[in-house]
Protein backbone atom coordinates (compact mmCIF):
# COMPACT_ATOMS: atom_id res chain seq x y z
CA UNK A 1 0.00 0.00 0.00
CA UNK A 2 1.55 3.35 -0.95
CA UNK A 3 2.00 6.50 1.43
CA UNK A 4 0.56 9.33 0.58
CA UNK A 5 2.44 12.39 0.21
CA UNK A 6 1.64 15.38 1.91
CA UNK A 7 2.26 18.73 0.46
CA UNK A 8 5.99 20.23 1.11
CA UNK A 9 5.61 23.18 3.87
CA UNK A 10 5.59 27.15 3.13
CA UNK A 11 8.11 29.59 5.18
CA UNK A 12 5.45 30.22 7.37
CA UNK A 13 5.70 26.59 9.45
CA UNK A 14 8.75 27.70 10.75
CA UNK A 15 6.27 29.90 12.88
CA UNK A 16 3.42 27.34 12.78
CA UNK A 17 4.72 24.92 14.12
CA UNK A 18 7.13 24.58 16.82
CA UNK A 19 10.83 23.51 15.92
CA UNK A 20 13.24 20.93 17.74
CA UNK A 21 16.94 20.69 16.98
CA UNK A 22 18.85 17.27 17.32
CA UNK A 23 22.50 16.98 17.06
CA UNK A 24 23.84 13.81 16.25
CA UNK A 25 20.99 13.49 14.13
CA UNK A 26 22.31 11.23 11.43
CA UNK A 27 21.79 7.81 13.28
CA UNK A 28 20.69 5.39 15.70
CA UNK A 29 18.87 7.52 18.77
CA UNK A 30 19.21 11.24 17.49
CA UNK A 31 17.66 9.74 13.91
CA UNK A 32 14.91 8.15 15.63
CA UNK A 33 13.97 10.79 17.87
CA UNK A 34 14.12 12.85 15.06
CA UNK A 35 11.92 10.71 12.94
CA UNK A 36 8.98 11.27 15.92
CA UNK A 37 9.35 14.67 16.60
CA UNK A 38 8.52 14.79 12.29
CA UNK A 39 5.68 12.59 12.65
CA UNK A 40 4.10 14.62 15.78
CA UNK A 41 4.22 17.81 13.67
CA UNK A 42 7.34 19.24 15.10
CA UNK A 43 9.51 20.98 12.46
CA UNK A 44 13.10 20.13 12.29
CA UNK A 45 16.25 21.30 12.48
CA UNK A 46 19.39 18.00 12.10
CA UNK A 47 22.86 18.27 13.07
CA UNK A 48 25.41 15.90 12.10
CA UNK A 49 28.47 15.67 10.11
CA UNK A 50 27.30 13.04 7.18
CA UNK A 51 25.46 15.63 4.99
CA UNK A 52 23.66 12.62 2.84
CA UNK A 53 22.28 10.82 5.77
CA UNK A 54 20.81 14.14 7.01
CA UNK A 55 19.42 15.29 3.91
CA UNK A 56 17.98 12.34 3.33
CA UNK A 57 16.17 12.25 6.67
CA UNK A 58 14.83 16.03 5.86
CA UNK A 59 13.12 14.94 2.64
CA UNK A 60 11.51 12.32 4.67
CA UNK A 61 10.74 14.44 7.21
CA UNK A 62 8.78 16.58 4.35
CA UNK A 63 7.54 14.66 2.50
CA UNK A 64 5.78 12.38 5.04
CA UNK A 65 4.74 14.27 7.80
CA UNK A 66 4.57 17.75 6.20
CA UNK A 67 7.04 19.64 8.29
CA UNK A 68 9.80 21.56 7.54
CA UNK A 69 13.08 20.24 7.72
CA UNK A 70 16.65 22.78 8.19
CA UNK A 71 20.02 20.44 7.63
CA UNK A 72 23.16 21.74 8.97
CA UNK A 73 26.12 19.91 8.59
CA UNK A 74 28.35 20.65 11.49
CA UNK A 75 31.62 18.57 13.29
CA UNK A 76 30.43 19.77 17.22
CA UNK A 77 33.68 18.30 18.65
CA UNK A 78 35.26 21.34 16.70
CA UNK A 79 35.36 24.24 19.15
CA UNK A 80 32.69 27.48 18.67
CA UNK A 81 30.66 24.72 16.31
CA UNK A 82 27.86 25.31 18.88
CA UNK A 83 27.69 29.44 18.82
CA UNK A 84 28.01 29.11 14.82
CA UNK A 85 25.02 26.69 14.67
CA UNK A 86 22.78 29.60 16.56
CA UNK A 87 24.21 32.06 14.31
CA UNK A 88 22.63 30.25 11.05
CA UNK A 89 19.22 29.79 12.55
CA UNK A 90 18.97 33.65 14.33
CA UNK A 91 19.99 34.68 10.52
CA UNK A 92 17.05 32.57 9.53
CA UNK A 93 14.56 33.39 12.13
CA UNK A 94 14.48 29.97 13.61
CA UNK A 95 13.27 29.51 16.84
CA UNK A 96 14.22 26.78 18.77
CA UNK A 97 11.74 24.57 21.22
CA UNK A 98 13.06 21.57 21.73
CA UNK A 99 16.82 20.93 21.83
CA UNK A 100 18.20 17.19 21.96
CA UNK A 101 21.59 17.08 22.89
CA UNK A 102 22.28 13.69 21.30
CA UNK A 103 25.35 13.62 19.65
CA UNK A 104 28.18 12.05 21.52
CA UNK A 105 31.09 9.13 21.39
CA UNK A 106 33.14 7.07 23.04
CA UNK A 107 36.83 5.56 22.69
CA UNK A 108 37.67 1.90 23.80
CA UNK A 109 40.64 1.31 25.21
CA UNK A 110 43.17 1.79 28.38
CA UNK A 111 43.45 5.38 28.86
CA UNK A 112 46.57 5.90 29.05
CA UNK A 113 47.39 4.08 25.40
CA UNK A 114 44.17 5.86 23.82
CA UNK A 115 44.86 8.77 21.31
CA UNK A 116 45.14 11.91 23.03
CA UNK A 117 43.33 13.73 20.16
CA UNK A 118 39.98 11.50 19.99
CA UNK A 119 39.76 12.02 24.11
CA UNK A 120 40.27 15.70 23.32
CA UNK A 121 37.06 15.81 20.86
CA UNK A 122 34.94 13.08 22.80
CA UNK A 123 34.75 15.56 26.09
CA UNK A 124 34.29 18.63 23.65
CA UNK A 125 31.27 16.88 21.65
CA UNK A 126 30.10 14.87 25.18
CA UNK A 127 30.76 17.60 27.39
CA UNK A 128 31.46 21.03 26.33
CA UNK A 129 28.87 20.78 22.92
CA UNK A 130 26.37 19.85 25.59
CA UNK A 131 27.28 22.54 28.20
CA UNK A 132 27.29 25.40 25.71
CA UNK A 133 24.08 25.00 23.09
CA UNK A 134 22.12 24.46 26.36
CA UNK A 135 23.85 27.43 27.22
CA UNK A 136 23.19 29.80 24.21
CA UNK A 137 19.18 28.96 24.03
CA UNK A 138 18.05 27.95 27.45
CA UNK A 139 17.60 31.77 28.18
CA UNK A 140 15.85 32.07 25.33
CA UNK A 141 13.88 29.75 26.69
CA UNK A 142 13.30 30.72 30.11
CA UNK A 143 12.46 34.56 28.44
CA UNK A 144 9.72 32.95 26.34
CA UNK A 145 8.66 30.91 29.70
CA UNK A 146 8.38 27.62 27.70
CA UNK A 147 10.75 25.45 26.68
CA UNK A 148 12.50 21.78 26.87
CA UNK A 149 15.86 20.42 26.50
CA UNK A 150 16.55 16.77 26.35
CA UNK A 151 20.44 15.72 27.05
CA UNK A 152 20.78 12.51 26.01
CA UNK A 153 23.47 10.34 28.32
CA UNK A 154 23.91 6.77 29.27
CA UNK A 155 23.87 4.59 32.07
CA UNK A 156 27.34 4.09 31.83
CA UNK A 157 27.76 7.66 33.47
CA UNK A 158 26.79 5.92 36.77
CA UNK A 159 29.31 4.40 37.30
CA UNK A 160 33.20 3.90 36.43
CA UNK A 161 33.81 2.52 33.20
CA UNK A 162 37.19 0.65 32.47
CA UNK A 163 38.38 0.56 29.13
CA UNK A 164 36.22 3.23 28.31
CA UNK A 165 36.98 5.49 31.47
CA UNK A 166 37.04 8.76 29.93
CA UNK A 167 33.74 8.07 28.10
CA UNK A 168 31.90 7.33 31.79
CA UNK A 169 32.68 9.94 33.09
CA UNK A 170 31.58 12.44 30.11
CA UNK A 171 28.42 10.57 31.02
CA UNK A 172 28.30 11.08 34.68
CA UNK A 173 28.77 14.82 33.73
CA UNK A 174 25.96 15.04 31.60
CA UNK A 175 23.41 12.91 34.08
CA UNK A 176 24.55 15.66 36.96
CA UNK A 177 24.36 18.86 34.97
CA UNK A 178 21.18 18.04 33.44
CA UNK A 179 19.89 17.18 37.08
CA UNK A 180 21.22 20.66 38.48
CA UNK A 181 20.22 22.29 35.80
CA UNK A 182 16.46 20.97 35.57
CA UNK A 183 16.26 22.33 39.61
CA UNK A 184 17.25 25.74 38.65
CA UNK A 185 14.35 26.17 36.05
CA UNK A 186 12.07 23.85 37.95
CA UNK A 187 9.48 27.27 38.09
CA UNK A 188 10.63 28.58 34.87
CA UNK A 189 8.23 26.68 32.23
CA UNK A 190 11.18 25.04 31.17
CA UNK A 191 12.19 21.35 31.72
CA UNK A 192 15.21 20.10 31.18
CA UNK A 193 15.60 16.37 31.46
CA UNK A 194 18.25 13.35 30.93
CA UNK A 195 17.76 9.84 28.67
CA UNK A 196 20.16 7.37 30.40
CA UNK A 197 19.95 4.38 27.44
CA UNK A 198 21.69 1.28 28.16
CA UNK A 199 24.11 -0.81 25.58
CA UNK A 200 22.20 0.06 22.00
CA UNK A 201 23.23 -0.68 18.31
CA UNK A 202 23.45 2.95 16.96
CA UNK A 203 27.18 4.26 15.35
CA UNK A 204 28.51 4.55 18.53
CA UNK A 205 30.02 0.92 17.70
CA UNK A 206 32.25 1.53 15.35
CA UNK A 207 33.36 4.88 15.90
CA UNK A 208 34.43 3.21 19.76
CA UNK A 209 36.23 0.42 17.73
CA UNK A 210 33.83 -2.40 19.32
CA UNK A 211 34.58 -4.98 17.18
CA UNK A 212 31.34 -7.23 15.83
CA UNK A 213 30.32 -9.59 18.03
CA UNK A 214 27.20 -12.08 18.24
CA UNK A 215 27.30 -11.96 22.26
CA UNK A 216 26.12 -7.93 21.41
CA UNK A 217 22.89 -9.02 20.07
CA UNK A 218 21.89 -10.81 22.88
CA UNK A 219 22.47 -7.44 25.18
CA UNK A 220 22.12 -4.61 22.94
CA UNK A 221 18.64 -3.09 21.75
CA UNK A 222 17.60 -1.83 19.11
CA UNK A 223 17.57 2.60 19.24
CA UNK A 224 14.03 2.66 17.90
Amino acid sequence: MSTKKRALPSRESWKANKTVLVTGASGGIGYDLSSVFAENGYNVVLIARNKQKLLALANQAQQMFGVSARVIVKDLSRPNAAEEVVRELEREGIQIDVLVNNAGFGVLGNFAFTSKQDEQEMIQLNITAVASLTKLFLPLMIKRGSGKILNVASAAGFQPGPLMANYSATKAYVISFSLGVAEEVRESGVMVSVLCPGPTFTGFQERAGIRENPFLKLVFADSK
